[in-house]
């Protein structure tokens, strides 16, 4: 019995790893594809329009590494 849950600890911990991995690859890719740092425009220029994109962005990563666990 706790090889089983021993086991889903595991891969729900390598699931987040890579959720993280491919939250970060986006980010960068996002400020890769734009002409203007997304980190200036959200913190320092008030953009709360970028602010909830980004937001959902992590919502959607979230709901898709939560399905992929279950």
């Amino acid at each position: 019995m706790e090889h089983l849950e021993l086991n889903g600890v595991l891969s729900a911990l390598i699931y987040a790893g890579i959720g993280i991995a491919v939250f970060f690859l986006v980010l960068t890719l996002i400020e890769i594809g734009t002409k203007y740092s997304v980190n200036k425009k959200i913190t320092e220029e008030n953009n709360t329009a970028l602010a909830i994109v980004l937001g959902a962005i992590i919502i959607s990563l979230g709901m898709i590494i939560s399905s992929a666990i279950h």
